[in-house]
């Protein structure tokens, strides 16, 4: 039966003490990525840099699972769903963002996948049964007020192009869709071995496309891109993404998705103290609709884990 996502029973309260501290280091993860991807992408084409980045995770974690004998726990079932996922979660959604972050700012990138909450609750109200309240409602149109707020300035300024754009809305479908499956399909066993499968058939997947389409001769290899391909492996595909699932279980589509409106902020944050980029006062301003936004989404699923 496909209810609201959170468990409410047989686990003991224990186990949730560390949900917080998940939270917090999946956004910090998440919302560096992007910066750490527009570093990669200056230095690499996109989709040699993705491929590079799943096959060596999923290789990393894979190996790392043989070598500590632990038991294969999933069913081909179950295999099966994370290698899907793999397509949409990996090489779909950050293939075509990307391909998109040549073209467009870090910042109108991460209005437009932080747009994410909105779909999830919209589809996980008719797919999944979670309720779509009137605080959860309020939550997202408050998240989506104040991500606008955030990076209207650079939308006005007019160095994105459309092209970029697209390919940045094409990879906010493709995280909707995943995120979506997860819950619809439910699969059991171990995150950390379904998320290695998920690495790896992306990294198949991507790897004759950037092949055919990318010039291996345009990499430079720079100490800026090494440093970034490490995050982007052990940081982002390896722990932001094991995050990721943990959340979707325990807390639920709607709530799990409504923290990437935190990413445009923190990720502006990060693009400032790394890449130098401007950031104003205003953009400040709209984390205050975002943070009471995520807590009027999130509450219900507090409640009912508690």
């Amino acid at each position: 039966m496909l209810m609201s996502l959170a468990p409410s029973i047989s686990v003991p309260r224990s186990r949730f003490n560390a949900l917080p501290l998940y939270i917090g280091l999946f956004c910090l993860l998440w919302s560096y990525a992007f910066v750490a991807g527009k570093i990669g992408v200056t230095h690499c084409p996109p989709l040699i840099l993705l491929a590079a980045r799943f096959s060596f995770a999923g290789i990393l974690i894979l190996g790392a699972t043989l070598i500590r004998g632990d038991r294969w726990s999933l069913s081909w079932r179950d295999a099966a769903i994370f290698t899907v996922l793999g397509i949409a979660n990996n090489a779909l959604y950050l293939g075509l963002g990307y391909t998109g972050l040549q073209s467009v700012s870090a910042g109108l990138g991460g209005l437009i996948v932080s747009a994410n909450p909105v779909f999830t609750a919209a589809l996980a109200a008719l797919l999944l049964g979670e309720g779509m309240t009137w605080r959860k409602a309020s939550g997202l149109l408050l998240g989506v007020i104040g991500v606008t707020l955030i990076v209207w300035h650079r939308l006005s300024v007019g160095t994105d192009s459309l092209h970029g754009i697209v390919f940045t809305l094409a990879s906010l479908a493709s995280i909707v869709a995943g995120t979506i499956l997860f819950k619809l399909f439910a699969p059991k066993g171990s995150l950390w071995i379904g998320n290695g499968i998920q690495n790896l058939s992306a990294g198949i997947v991507l790897t004759p496309v950037a092949l055919t389409f990318a010039d291996v001769h345009a990499i430079d290899y720079t100490p800026s891109l090494i440093g970034a391909f490490a995050f982007l492996v052990l940081g982002g595909s390896i722990m932001a993404y094991w995050l990721w699932f943990h959340l979707l279980k325990v807390c639920g589509a709607t709530a799990a998705s409504a923290y990437h409106f935190l990413m445009p902020p923190l990720g502006m944050l990060f693009a400032f103290l790394v890449l130098g980029e401007h950031v104003e006062a205003r953009d400040l301003l709209g984390i205050i609709p975002v943070a009471l936004g995520i807590y009027l989404v999130t509450r219900p699923a507090a409640k009912s884990a508690g």
